[in-house]
């Protein structure tokens, strides 16, 4: 309970209800883009949620969301909602169920390099053979300093040590873009849904403002 207040301190501090509905706007071009890699018939899990802009947008056929907090009142009824800790979700969630796990701005929040491990550990085992986690990642060699604005980062990761966590875990690196979006929703990224769908469009934007990087891996058959 103290660590689900404390997030949702940080996170009410960090992210006013303005805030929100740009967030939402921004998901749901930046989903509509990762569509691509997620069949609609897919079941899908968006781990660490937080207010569920990623599940809410996505197509597909069976939508899962986990939070450390209780935010199931911003989720719809479609959203199978389970308040759990991320590394412990074998525990709560069916094993090799899901199609994709999806993480967003998540693993450098954890503990240390082997807890990022461990969590890869625990997408692989919640995935079906074939299926991939995709994780979308603050890149600390892009970011500099910066990374470290946010008081709860306490993880460095680049696409290098993303690869190297994910291949310890037994998953195996299908695709990685190592810029491509801006590092926060208050950064230059255009906020209206036109503007961001032509910078997703334009791939030479990524190069100049990129700061994230799009990192896919697949569960082995």
């Amino acid at each position: 309970m103290q660590v689900e207040q404390s997030l949702d301190a940080v996170y009410g501090r960090r992210f006013d209800d303005a805030d929100e509905a740009a967030k939402q706007a921004l998901w749901e071009e930046v989903t509509a883009y990762l569509q691509r890699f997620i069949d609609p018939g897919s079941v899908v899990l968006d781990l660490a949620c937080d207010r569920g802009h990623f599940i809410r947008a996505v197509q597909a056929r069976e939508k899962w969301a986990t939070d450390l907090r209780d935010v199931s009142s911003h989720l719809g009824s479609e959203v199978n909602f389970v308040q759990a800790d991320g590394l412990a979700l074998t525990e709560t969630l069916p094993h090799a169920h899901f199609d994709v796990v999806f993480m967003s701005n998540y693993l450098e929040h954890l503990p240390s390099g082997e807890a990022v491990i461990q969590q890869f550990r625990v997408a692989r085992a919640l995935l079906r053979p074939g299926g991939r986690t995709i994780v979308l990642q603050p890149n600390i060699r892009l970011v500099g300093g910066r990374y470290w604005d946010f008081i709860d980062h306490t993880v460095a990761l680049t696409e290098q040590s993303l690869a190297e966590a994910a291949e310890l875990a037994g998953l195996a690196v299908d695709q990685t873009i190592t810029r491509f979006l801006p590092y926060t929703t208050k950064s230059r990224l255009p906020q209206s849904r036109r503007l961001v769908r032509a910078y997703l469009a334009c791939r030479p934007a990524w190069a100049l403002l990129g700061k994230q990087t799009l990192f896919i891996a697949k569960r082995k058959l």
